[in-house]
Order: C-alpha cells, then structure tokens, then sequence
C-alpha cells in the first residue's frame, strides 16, 4: 500500500510545472464533485462549500452528487471507475480510502493506484455524542454502563467499515468493554435516531455535529484530538481519560480516477490551495471545525499520506478482529 520514494520523487516532478489547462478543459462542461455520504455528512458539507469556489475558478458548473453506501466505498469506487477526462471528482475520504482497504479484503480499488489524488483539504477531530437528556455525563459513566451490560450498549456510525465504526471497536478493545455497532449509511441518519432515541450514542466527525452541540441537543463526552480544542474548551479528549491512543481524525480531501492528465491535476491543486485561503472558505472551515494541514500536501504527498494511513489502519482493524465483505 505503501509507495516508494522513487514514486512520490517522480510524482512530484511532474507537478513543479507552472499549471495549464488541457486543451478544452473545462470549457462548458459540467464537473460533478462526488460526496461519498449522504446529505448533511462531512463530505457533503466540505463539497457545498467548495463547490461554488471551484466553479468560479474554472468557469464550469460543479454539481455535487451524494452516492453514499457501504461507508463512502461506493461513491469511491464510481469515481476511480470514472473516465479521466477531469470532470469527475471526489471527495475523498478517511473511511472508504483510509479504513476501508484493511477491513475489506476484496476491496474493488486500489486506494494508490486507482485515483488521481489531488490535495488534502483538512481534517476534523471524532466525536463520542449522546443526547443531551443521556444518563451518561461522562466518558466513565459511559464505560461503566457498558460494563455492567455487556452488548447492550449501543453507538452508530457512519456506516461498517467506517471510521467511526472502528473507533467503536477500538474503544471497545482498550476499554475491556463489548459495545453494540448499529450501522448506517451516513452521518445524518444515525444522528436522527439518536436524537429520535433508538440508539443512545454515536461516534462521528464533529464537522456534522456542531448546530446540535451549539443548540444544546447532543453532549460531547469525548473527542479524538490530541488537545482540547479553541472552540469547545470544555470537552475532554479521550487521551486524558485515559485513552491516549484514540487521536484519530476524519481526514478529507478531493481526487479523481487514475489517469487525469498531470496539467488538469496542477491546475486543480493550484485553484483548491486558493479557494483554502479565501476569507469565507476560512470562516466557514472554522464554523465547521475542519481543520488545515500542518502544511499543504503536493498530489504526491497527498497519495503517500492515503497509503501510509491504510497501512496503519489495517494493523488497528486486525488488532479488532474486523474483516468484512462487501455486498
């Protein structure tokens, strides 16, 4: 999964070129941004916000499709099965290219060889949420529940195979406890039931959460960052609970199938690294908690950083016993 130095060298070669547009692209045509969850999730909502950026940038509509299902590897894999023409995108994420590839041994991608990965655009801290009126006040009376009633305890996800999923399963190995998975295809169903009180707690970006956490409705009893951050300063990590090794974060940047001519690819990395800058793109990542990089990721250290994370990740999905078939 992992690609060589030789690799990242050569790919990052062919990116030091001024960008140009290929002849014709994209002209009239009409780009279609893939949000790999439905409506209301981390992808969508990073997609609505781009969009608009894009297509002024480039001249061209850009239309995002939400194509959820089987944790964002659908939508994925329409896109690396897409013509490399440059007008169709994805935006790609933890789940389906991160996670995905160690819990799914016939996985129909590979998370290196079939994309054009393009730019990380940021990522946002996990989120352990229950309803504001839980019983649960706390990470310890979430545990000790889970404890006295082993498989009784139940956390959504963004559907299995997920990220969210896996940080169930891991906090279920470290803890010594047995909670119950209840998938779904997306962030926003399986906030819904929750609130709606069929399931008593979820794990998910903390991106699709923040109108209900500012409205009083959810209560964050964990987050996976490595530090409280600036804008709920109250909420404790998992890390000084006692769970140091639960730092991730839902990563999400934008690809498109392997083979998009190298000129598309640079143009498409320059227009992003403005659009990132921009006032409202800015205020809006804040708004949402998405965080930046430490620095701007080239396509090539775009494509290393994806398959090194796999690589990861496979070792915590084996440790948890979690190798699923697609279906």
């Amino acid at each position: 999964m992992k690609i060589s130095r030789r690799t990242v060298l050569a790919a990052a070669a062919s990116f030091a070129v001024p960008a140009q547009a290929s002849p014709g692209w994209p002209g009239k045509g009409t780009i279609r941004l893939i949000a790999t969850f439905p409506p209301g999730g981390t992808a969508d909502t990073i997609s609505r916000i781009l969009a608009p950026k894009l297509a002024a940038a480039l001249g061209a509509q850009v239309v995002v499709e939400n194509k959820p299902g089987a944790g964002g590897t659908i939508g994925s894999d329409l896109a690396a099965k897409s013509p490399a023409d440059g007008y169709t995108l994805v935006i790609s994420h933890a789940s389906p290219l991160g996670i995905a590839p160690g819990i799914y041994p016939k996985l129909p991608y590979d998370v290196v060889r079939d994309f054009s990965h393009v730019s990380l655009i940021g990522h946002t801290p996990n989120v352990l949420i229950v309803p504001a009126d839980s019983p649960y006040k706390t990470l310890a009376d979430y545990l000790a529940a889970a404890k006295a009633r082993p498989d009784e305890i139940a956390f959504g996800s963004s559907g299995i195979g997920s990220n969210t999923h896996l940080m169930g399963e891991q906090l279920s190995g470290l803890a010594g406890v047995k909670l119950k998975h209840v998938p779904y295809k997306g962030s926003a169903p399986s906030l819904q039931d929750m609130l709606a009180g069929a399931i008593p707690s979820m794990f998910d970006p903390i991106t699709t959460n923040v109108p209900h956490i500012n409205a009083g409705k959810v209560r964050v009893l964990a987050i996976s960052s490595d530090k409280r951050i600036a804008m709920y300063p109250d909420v404790p990590t998992f890390a000084e609970q006692g769970f140091p090794k639960m730092t991730t974060s839902t990563w999400v940047g934008v690809s498109g199938p392997k083979g998009m001519a190298p000129d598309v690819v640079a143009r498409l990395y320059e227009e992003l690294q403005k659009a990132y800058k921009t006032p409202e793109v800015v205020e809006r990542f804040k708004e949402v908690v998405l965080l930046p990089g430490d620095k701007p990721m080239t396509p090539a250290e775009y494509t290393n950083f994806i398959g090194d994370f796999a690589t990861l990740w496979a070792g915590v999905s084996k440790a948890a016993g979690v190798q699923l078939e697609l279906g």
